[in-house]
């Protein structure tokens, strides 16, 4: 997500409210936001949800769309967001 420069530390507050209750949510079994080094207008959030339907449970809550709704119009560019799979993982 990449925000206008004015809202990204009312959105990092906000997010710091929601952000058990968005990895608490049914099936989010893993939560990270990161923020880019060199533009901290872009942030990123990466979470593990156990199955699809869980995810789209989360998506159809009335809480993702009151989240959604308070973080939209802070975006300076339309938000991306994708569904993977893991093909490697290497660990320590």
């Amino acid at each position: 997500m990449t925000f206008r420069e004015e809202v990204v530390e009312d959105f990092l507050s906000e997010l710091n409210k929601r952000k058990e209750k968005i990895r608490n949510f049914e099936g989010c079994t893993y939560l990270q936001v990161l923020q880019d080094t060199k533009n901290p207008c872009i942030i990123f959030s990466h979470s593990f949800w156990d199955s699809e339907a869980s995810l789209n449970k989360y998506r159809n809550s009335n809480f993702f769309k009151e989240t959604w709704n308070l973080t939209k119009p802070g975006f300076a560019a339309k938000a991306e967001a994708w569904s993977v799979v893991s093909i490697h993982e290497l660990r320590e």
